[in-house]
Parts: structure tokens; C-alpha cells; sequence
């Protein structure tokens, strides 16, 4: 009862001097340090996380820019002077690497050589990836073995390759003369005749680079909803039009995609060259890859073989930008 007798205002002052000892108490056993603010905490995260890219990337950044960029670099800068292989004399002289070459013969014929190569093997191959994908996807019988006998190709190495057809190649003993002999056609010298030796070239490439292809293909068509194919047979669409306006266009971006990598191939032909023709006969197949490796390491020219890189470059990036402004523009991303 005496305890219920306290006034009021002295029992509310009361606790509220307790209530702040308390909380006196509690902050003072609290670290001295104030929190950081959530932005702070934010920020101080994304240095972390930078940081931690920045060490992970590290290795292949360093990597490009050693064997890609400063190669690039170098090519760039040796194309304005004169440098000969194993002389430690330098002589800046401008641009006259590139006007030697504008009045080259052989440079010329070197990237017609090169831009036929291209143009006959890019489509040549694609299409027939195409095809053989088109084939395989249609649920055939051994389709895995068929699978890994077009990508068996690929797994071969160029130079074992390029030997390999030497000996198909062959003018007395080879076996494709031999089956020409068989069926009563006329025997070819194949790489030894300036007009063969480029398409028996292009032949060999497109029967190496096909496979892989169309692996990147099949890929493809294997996302494409089966249903679309059921209506379109419904309404009795032909199979041609079904791959004209069904698998071609949501197959466009894969397409895209090979076509790059079929231009960026075909302009890094060199190893076929070297083993089986080493750019003969009458530099019939003398590519840009092969006049650089010629000006370098034959003639000792590295001031001219830099500017035939350099306008190799300028070459590929143009034709990627055609193929960007032409084919990029149709390409068809499903959801979109």
C-alpha cells in the first residue's frame, strides 16, 4: 500500500533516471567506432568484388596484350620502316613499305588469291554444314556416328591434314587419280597445275572445316520448337519452305556467328599452303598469310611483311564490318 502511495511524477522520474543508466550503460559498452552507412558498405562491396576481377582477369589480360596487342602494335609501327631480319639498323621510311607494295604484282595476286579462297570456301562449307545438320537433325538412324564422322575432320591437325591430301593429291599414285583412271576420266595434276592447285586447296578445307560447322549448327536447330514444324505441316508447307522461313530465321544468329568464323578462318589459311604447295605452282596458291611468311623469313623484309599484316587487318575488319551491317541487321533473336 506505501508503494502505491508514491506519487505518480516520482515514480515516472524515477524510471526514467533508470531507464537512462540503462541506456548509458549499454552504449557505453558499445565499440567506439560509429557504423558505416549503408552506402559506404555499398561501395567499400564493389572494390571488393573489382578487386577480386582485376586478380582473376589478370593472367589472360596480360596473355592478350603480349601475344595479341603488342604483336599488333609492333606490326603497326615496323610497317613504317625499314627492318631486315637479324640487322639491329632501323630506317624510318614512312609509307614507302605500302607504296612498294601498290606496285607489287605479286601482292595483288597474293589477295586475289586470298579473297577467292574466301568467297568459294565460306559458302561452300556453311551450306553444306547446313545441309548435313538440316540431315542429322531429322532423328536419322546412327546420327551419333554420323556426328563424329563429318567432326572427325577437325580433330585432325592441319599439317597432318595437308600431308594427308598430298597423298590424295598424288598425279601417278594417288587414290583420287586412280578412281578418275577407273571411271574413264582424265588424270590431273592437281597441285602442280596453277589452275587446279587453288580449288584442290579449297576442296581440302571445306571438307575440314564443314564438320565443325555443322556441329555449331546442329546445336541450333536441336532449340527449335518442334511444334512451329507440326503447324507448318498442318498447312501443308513444303519442307524447303519450312528451312526457307522457319529454320533459317531462328537459326539467323548461329548463322551470324559462323559466318564470322568462316571469314576469320579463310584469312588465316597458311599451314595448307606451306605443306602442300608452299604457294605454287607460279604462286597459283600464294595467299597474305604466306607472302607475310615469305617477306619475313625469306627476303628478310619484316618492314614489308609488317605492312602486308597490317593490310591483312584492314582487310578482315572491313569484311566483318559488311558482314555486321549486311547479316547483322537480319538476324532474328527468339523472345525478342
Amino acid at each position: 500500500m506505501r508503494r502505491c502511495a508514491m506519487p505518480a511524477p516520482s515514480r515516472i522520474r524515477r524510471f526514467s533516471a533508470c531507464h537512462a543508466a540503462v541506456v548509458e550503460h549499454t552504449m557505453n559498452l558499445l565499440p567506439a567506432k560509429p557504423y558505416a552507412s549503408t552506402h559506404a558498405l555499398w561501395r567499400r562491396g564493389r572494390r571488393r568484388e573489382l578487386a577480386t576481377a582485376v586478380v582473376m582477369l589478370a593472367p589472360s589480360l596480360l596473355f592478350l596484350c603480349a601475344f595479341t596487342y603488342w604483336p599488333i602494335l609492333r606490326s603497326v609501327v615496323y610497317g613504317l620502316f625499314d627492318v631486315q631480319l637479324g640487322s639491329p639498323e632501323i630506317y624510318f621510311v614512312g609509307l614507302e613499305n605500302y607504296v612498294r607494295l601498290w606496285h607489287d604484282a605479286l601482292f595483288w595476286k597474293s589477295l586475289r588469291n586470298t579473297v577467292v579462297y574466301m568467297v568459294v570456301t565460306v559458302p561452300t562449307s556453311i551450306t553444306l554444314a547446313l545441309m548435313l545438320a538440316v540431315a542429322l537433325d531429322r532423328g536419322l538412324r546412327g546420327t551419333a556416328l554420323y556426328r563424329s564422322a563429318f567432326f572427325y575432320p577437325v580433330m585432325i591437325p592441319s599439317v597432318a591434314a595437308g600431308m594427308v591430301w598430298v597423298f590424295l593429291y598424288a598425279p601417278g599414285y594417288g587414290p583420287i587419280n586412280s578412281l578418275m583412271g577407273f571411271l574413264g576420266l582424265p588424270k590431273l595434276e592437281w597441285l602442280y597445275d596453277p589452275r587446279w592447285a587453288l580449288p584442290a586447296i579449297i576442296f581440302m578445307s571445306v571438307w575440314k572445316y564443314a564438320g565443325y560447322f555443322m556441329l555449331i549448327l546442329l546445336a541450333a536447330l536441336q532449340l527449335v520448337p518442334r511444334d512451329l514444324y507440326e503447324a507448318a505441316r498442318l498447312d501443308g508447307v513444303s519442307g524447303f519452305r519450312q528451312l526457307l522461313h522457319i529454320t533459317v530465321p531462328l537459326i539467323s544468329p548461329t548463322l551470324y556467328f559462323v559466318v564470322v568464323i568462316g571469314v576469320l578462318h579463310s584469312y588465316q589459311i597458311f599451314d595448307y599452303v606451306f605443306v602442300m604447295t608452299q604457294g605454287g605452282p607460279a604462286d597459283a596458291t600464294n595467299v597474305l598469310t604466306f607472302y607475310i611468311y615469305q617477306n619475313a623469313f625469306q627476303f628478310r623484309d619484316i618492314g614489308s611483311a609488317s605492312a602486308i599484316a597490317n593490310i591483312l587487318l584492314l582487310v578482315v575488319g572491313g569484311l566483318i564490318g559488311i558482314v555486321a551491317l549486311t547479316l547483322g541487321r537480319r538476324v532474328h533473336y527468339m523472345g525478342r
